[in-house]
């Protein structure tokens, strides 16, 4: 019985991860489940799935939780260092799906006590990508995708050496906006940035989509785990969501992965990896769909696409500047304090505040220093904010 931790329960991956484990009832020994604010959710699913242990982020929902575990046997714990606990706990397979850079401390514990971590966190291998890496190979642990089309590069370079790979071709949908007139979207609201055309994800995740932050975040991840150049990395506008990354060699040769956009097809990979099982996905009918489209994205439209490449080539601890600016200004157009274009300014501008020739993210690339420009950049994001932008 695989021993498994599932971190971002209450969320669209942890859900769906939860969905394909009560499927094969028996299969799996379940350590640890962590969320946020959902307690009703996180208890059930731990008294249902016998967790060990459930962990709130919220410290103050903590007697909430124990409340909702009374008599079930499911030790209960919150915040910040009760995260990091949950993935210290021995386990053979953990799912990181916390939002934001908060994945990170626990995704570094489950490294370091040698689990295989299906990696949903974007933000762990952008803010720390040369750190996670390097902590994976000395402990032995393997970091397996789970990003669709993260998924479908490393299924596409099965068999296949890096050294074959010429370009990466990552593709999105263009999320809510992608056809609205670009002097429009300044007027966007938070309701109408969280609608997805193509796929059922979480507010922060599908307003990152309609802005492309959630793109730019997976063209830093993509460099990172597959050891790219960010010049072999590019993005394509794909309106059907069924192409999910297209590899292309130095033959001139191009593997593309192909797939409904489900979210349990890449969980489920990385489940049961390095088989492949059967899954409770649609199967595409090619002759039904018709067609595939494909068109460049407009930087104009799409600036966070732009400062992407700007961190890449930056390196050192720039892209834990993006994250956090990125958080924090999603924070603000959420509660609708700025506007939906203002995001990407805000994230520009702590950059600039921040990356004076050998600024602070020159500093030494390790935990407490990521964590601590996690905390600088947020504080240089609250000040941008509070100016005229």
């Amino acid at each position: 019985m695989r021993r498994i931790s599932i971190f971002g329960a209450t969320g669209s991956i942890g859900q769906n991860t939860i969905d394909l484990i009560d499927r094969n009832p028996g299969a799996y020994d379940v350590v640890a489940l962590t969320g946020g604010q959902n307690i009703a959710r996180l208890a059930e699913d731990a008294i249902r799935l016998k967790a060990d242990l459930a962990v709130t982020a919220d410290e103050t929902r903590l007697d909430d939780l124990r409340a909702a575990l009374n008599g079930s046997g499911v030790e209960a714990a919150a915040g910040t260092e009760a995260l990091r606990e949950a993935g210290a706990r021995p386990a053979d397979w953990v799912m990181s799906a916390i939002v934001g850079a908060a994945g990170l401390p626990p995704g570094i514990a489950a490294l370091d006590q040698g689990a295989t971590l299906a990696l949903a966190n974007k933000e762990t291998l952008v803010t720390a990508g040369p750190l996670v890496m390097q902590r994976a190979k000395a402990t032995g642990s393997t970091i397996l995708p789970v990003d669709s089309e993260h998924s479908a590069v490393f299924q596409a370079l099965e068999g296949e050496g890096l050294e074959s790979v010429e370009r990466v071709i990552l593709t999105a949908s263009g999320g809510a906006f992608r056809d609205w007139p670009i002097e429009t979207l300044r007027s966007a609201t938070p309701a109408q940035a969280a609608t997805h055309p193509n796929w059922d994800m979480g507010q922060r995740i599908t307003i990152d989509s309609a802005s492309m932050f959630n793109k730019a975040l997976e063209v830093i991840e993509a460099k990172e785990f597959f050891h790219l150049r960010p010049d072999q990395i590019e993005v394509l506008i794909h309106p059907e969501s069924m192409i999910h990354a297209i590899v292309g060699h130095v033959d001139g040769g191009m593997m593309a992965h192909l797939g409904a956009p489900d979210m349990r097809h890449a969980i489920g990979y990385a489940l049961h990896w390095p088989e492949r099982a059967h899954l409770p996905v649609e199967r595409l009918d090619l002759a039904k769909l018709g067609q595939l489209t494909f068109r460049a994205p407009d930087p104009d439209r799409y600036p966070a696409l732009t400062l992407a490449k700007r961190v890449m080539e930056r390196g050192g601890l720039a892209g834990a500047a993006f994250n956090a600016a990125k958080e924090r200004a999603l924070d603000a157009f959420i509660a609708e304090q700025i506007g939906f274009t203002d995001m990407a300014q805000v994230v520009a501008r702590v950059l600039d505040r921040l990356d004076p020739d050998l600024g602070p993210i020159e500093a030494a690339f390790d935990l407490d220093n990521i964590l601590e420009m996690d905390h600088l950049a947020r504080r240089e994001a609250e000040k941008v904010m509070a100016q005229a932008l």
